[in-house]
């Protein structure tokens, strides 16, 4: 058996603890290879299955359902916390929004599976009011499915995946090296990517003051919410006057937003990054007076100026 592999034999329960329940709390660290090599040691012998499912499940339920709860008790903010542990935050949020609105509980079946999804999913469950017991039920049918498709796909290759082992064991430090280097390059495009993106964005921003002060005097705008259908469900306080355009819908939808006036989006996520994201889209269409809302529908709120609420949202006419 191949080195590696023979201090998981070793090591394998209590390993595969403590790193699933750090990445878990919260690190982002890729925990799915260690499954696979547990279904290898499976295949092998050398760990049982019992092991190999209940060893996740304990890891994981403590920080999944402190998540739930602190989602519960904290509400929308800490997903900008969590978001900010992603390398996709302008994505992150909206994808898992998608995800519950389409599903609901059933989405967290699937949520280990899916990066970023898995990060946000937990405190989200809380924050839409679902039961403790619903996720935890829910939560531990998925950690089960998640530990046992690992498993399995290392137990069914598990031939080749030894031989895998055998020949990183070879290799030694410089294919450690080498997977280091591609990994740090990585993260590293994606770190430029993003911050160019919200450099690109940052000098058109409106400040809440300066929004409420055109209000006030008359000036012809538009401002536009940007918050996905779910979060509206959720907190239906609007900004006075506000229509409902979604991201997804530029594509085939920009012709519908006017050209004579100065355009005003505003969300309730980490950077305003769905509002920053629409406007530059729409941009892309050749509509150039938009802005998006700094600190957006959060920042409105903590200058105490007035909000509507609405059971359900106008939205700009022709849809």
């Amino acid at each position: 058996m191949a080195d590696s592999l023979q201090f998981l034999a070793d090591h394998g329960a209590a390993l595969l603890f403590w790193t699933i329940l750090i990445e878990q709390a919260g690190l982002p660290i890729p925990t799915f290879p260690l499954l696979i090599a547990a279904g290898v040691l499976v295949a092998a012998g050398k760990m049982t299955v019992v092991t190999v499912l209940l060893v996740p499940l304990a890891a994981s339920l403590p920080p999944d359902m402190a998540w739930y709860y602190v989602g519960r008790l904290k509400g929308g903010k800490v997903l900008g916390f969590l978001c900010r542990l992603s390398l996709e935050p302008d994505s992150c949020v909206r994808s898992t929004e998608n995800l519950f609105h389409q599903y609901g509980p059933r989405a967290l079946l699937v949520a280990k599976f899916i990066p970023g999804f898995s990060t946000v999913a937990r405190p989200l469950a809380g924050i839409v009011g679902m039961s403790a017991m619903t996720f935890f039920w829910y939560d531990v049918i998925g950690t089960l499915t998640w530990a046992g498709v690992g498993a399995g796909i290392g137990a069914l290759f598990s031939n080749q995946l030894e031989q895998l082992a055998q020949l990183f064991d070879q290799g030694g430090g410089l294919l450690l090296a080498c997977i280091a280097i591609g990994l740090a390059a990585f993260v590293g495009y994606k770190y430029y990517h993003r911050q160019r993106f919200l450099r690109d964005l940052r000098m058109a921003r409106i400040t809440v003051e300066e929004l409420k002060q055109r209000m006030d005097a008359g000036d012809p705008l538009t401002v536009v919410d940007v918050r996905h259908p779910f979060v509206l469900e959720l907190d239906p306080d609007v900004i006075p006057g506000a229509l409902s355009f979604l991201l997804e819908e530029v594509e085939h939808r920009h012709h519908e937003i006017p050209r004579d006036r100065d355009i005003v989006l505003y969300c309730s996520c980490p950077n305003e990054i769905s509002s920053a994201r629409t406007a530059y889209l729409l941009r892309k269409k050749g509509i150039t007076r938009v802005r998006p809302l700094e600190g957006g529908l959060d920042a409105w709120r903590e200058r105490k100026y007035p909000t509507e609420r609405r059971e359900k949202m106008p939205i700009l006419a022709g849809s």
